[in-house]
């Protein structure tokens, strides 16, 4: 008998359609930021709409060069002590041919690596809706750059890396639950309990000024997400990516109804805002988990990160802390949930083997889930806000008492978002009217 003839794995080619597909992921990912935007920038009084679009705008050009420069080796190069990468070949992004494939998938590897660029431009300004009416624009710029490259480029190379610690624990993190929504989350609080709460914090009205924006806003990011969440597959030959995409239209959906039901026992409405703030709940909590579970376990973690996340942004009133745009509540509660329940819904029929207690797996990838989820929160807090701290006493992060009182639209970018000054009246118009009238009236009392 012949001797077995053992032939060697193909390798992966270069696949147009999953590169096409990759590239449409990372433009609807993109897509993202300012979607993000219009629903901070929604949820803010007038005076700081301009002032948030900005927080986020401003993170599109900062990261994007310095993830050419050094960004993509630390996230993604070889691994050093399990804590960072580096390869001097991708600084610059100068020595990386045209078709060379990303290790062990058919798209190359300037496709992943625009993708993962846009995880890096959204998770630092998913911090700013926090900080919203108070930071100096160039505090802020820095900030992102400094916390970008000590945060998000190592922690990246921990969840997703190969050989970073929480990769080869086998903490499962499909799209960002702990890379992109904790990480931001925790930063955020680290942050706020540095710089302080703004003026008139639970004093004077802070709600939207545009809930049309918002949830415009919303809708943006829903949409986007669908990349986000979809494309972190790398691929569409095995249908993990598919149930991806059907597990968020579903949690999305579920976190709408919890959301909307709590509001409505809790505070007698139904409101836009609970609406819209709800669909981004459901969409953090899946993030991390839609690869490894059922359509009707996406229903479950939608409903209670709606529920949640809703119960989690009235903290801040009861512990005393400025989150001006739930960024603890929604993103940091959401995604520690989402991460958490993989623990208890992964079906082992999904992106892997590994199953939850609820279908037979015990509690040993729920204790996985823990290390992931404490580890990045904890690191991402503590240095979040010794950067805070060391910006506030050397160039100052805040905006004078004055100007955030005036606005920071105007002390900070010399602009406002709305002109009401036109001949079509307004504001401006009416208020000089008025002036008018009580001249008018005045010079008929002296006379």
């Amino acid at each position: 008998m012949a001797p077995a003839i053992t032939l060697a794995a193909e390798a992966p080619k270069l696949s147009a359609a999953n590169t096409g597909f990759m590239l449409i992921c990372s433009a609807l990912v993109m897509l993202m930021t300012p979607g993000l935007a219009f629903f901070y920038g929604g949820m803010v009084r007038v005076k700081s709409t301009l002032n948030m679009l900005m927080m986020s705008f401003i993170s599109l050009g900062i990261v994007t060069i310095l993830w050419v420069l050094y960004g993509f080796s630390m996230a993604f190069g070889t691994d050093s002590g399990s804590l960072v990468g580096w390869n001097s070949d991708w600084v610059g992004l100068g020595n990386i041919g045209l078709t060379e494939l990303w290790d062990g998938y058919t798209i190359p590897v300037f496709v992943f690596l625009v993708f993962q660029l846009m995880f890096a431009i959204i998770t630092p300004a998913l911090i700013s809706g926090a900080l919203a009416d108070r930071v100096k624009f160039s505090a802020w710029a820095l900030f992102v750059a400094l916390w970008a490259t000590v945060v998000y480029f190592p922690v990246a190379h921990w969840v997703w890396g190969a050989g970073g610690w929480a990769f080869e624990l086998g903490v499962i993190d499909f799209a960002g639950g702990t890379a992109v929504h904790i990480n931001a989350g925790a930063a955020a609080l680290g942050v706020i309990l540095v710089i302080g709460k703004r003026v008139g914090f639970k004093k004077d009205p802070m709600r939207p000024h545009s809930l049309p924006l918002v949830m415009l806003g919303a809708g943006l990011l829903w949409f986007g997400w669908f990349g986000f969440n979809a494309g972190s597959w790398l691929g569409n030959d095995d249908g993990v990516g598919a149930l991806m995409f059907v597990n968020t239209q579903v949690a999305t959906a579920a976190a709408v109804l919890g959301w909307l039901a709590y509001e409505k026992i809790r505070h007698g409405a139904f409101t836009t805002l609970g609406a819209a703030s709800g669909a981004v709940a459901g969409l953090v909590a899946i993030t991390p988990a839609g690869g490894a579970i059922s359509p009707l376990g996406a229903i479950a973690v939608g409903v209670i990160a709606g529920v949640l996340c809703a119960m989690a942004v009235g903290l801040k009133y009861r512990f005393g802390y400025d989150d001006s745009l739930d960024v603890v509540g929604v993103h940091l509660v959401g995604g520690i949930l989402g991460s958490l329940l993989i623990g208890f819904f992964a079906t082992g029929k999904g992106q892997s083997d590994v199953a939850g207690l609820f279908y037979g797996g015990g509690l040993d990838q729920f204790w996985k889930q823990c290390a992931g989820v404490f580890g990045v929160l904890a690191y991402s807090l503590v240095v979040s806000a010794i950067l805070a701290f060391l910006l506030d006493k050397t160039i100052g992060m805040r905006v004078s008492e004055d100007d955030e009182v005036a606005g920071i639209d105007q002390a900070e970018h010399a602009e406002t978002a709305y002109d009401f000054s036109g001949a079509g009246g307004g504001a401006a118009k009416t208020a000089a009217v008025a002036a008018a009238v009580a001249g008018a009236e005045s010079k008929k009392v002296d006379a």
